[in-house]
């Protein structure tokens, strides 16, 4: 269903995840904030592969480096890539339980973070912290919540 509720469902989820990216948060707990909107991109594109794509991804990354003001197009390129292999793997994904499709959610998270650093050190080298990764592990770790919730959301107008 291509209606503009649930246009509107993804436009607000996106809207929640980054207010949750850029929200004050105390400073211990700064370095385990996860990528939210990856997480969020990543389960449209699972749960609606036919509206939720690449170019999605691409469009959401550059709205994340405009609210960030990261380098222009480094969310951009890794929401796409994390897009494309969920559009690739999305049948055998959903077939696979949370903890394993968590499994996934890490390499995805883990190969967004790799990039980032990679891409920023060639910018401007960077001096190497084992915080960086901690994300990787939260967003692991929350993706089961992330996708619990948003599964209501999509499908809270399908029970009436």
């Amino acid at each position: 269903m291509n209606s503009p509720s649930s246009l509107l469902r993804f436009v607000l989820s996106i809207i929640l995840a980054m207010c949750l990216r850029i929200a004050p948060w105390q400073e211990p707990l700064t370095a385990y904030n996860p990528d939210w909107i990856l997480l969020t991109v990543i389960y449209w594109s699972l749960a609606s592969p036919e509206r939720r794509g690449i170019f999605t991804g691409l469009a959401v990354g550059i709205l994340t480096d405009v609210l960030t003001g990261r380098m222009l197009g480094l969310h951009a390129l890794t929401y796409s890539l994390a897009a494309f292999f969920s559009l690739k793997l999305h049948k055998r994904l959903r077939q696979y339980p949370l903890p394993q499709q968590g499994l996934f959610i890490m390499l995805c998270l883990f190969c967004s973070q790799f990039l980032t650093f990679w891409l920023e050190n060639l910018h401007a080298p960077l001096r190497f912290q084992a915080s960086f990764w901690l994300p990787v592990l939260t967003g692991t770790v929350c993706w089961p919540l992330v996708y619990s919730f948003l599964r209501v959301v999509r499908l809270h107008n399908r029970s009436r």
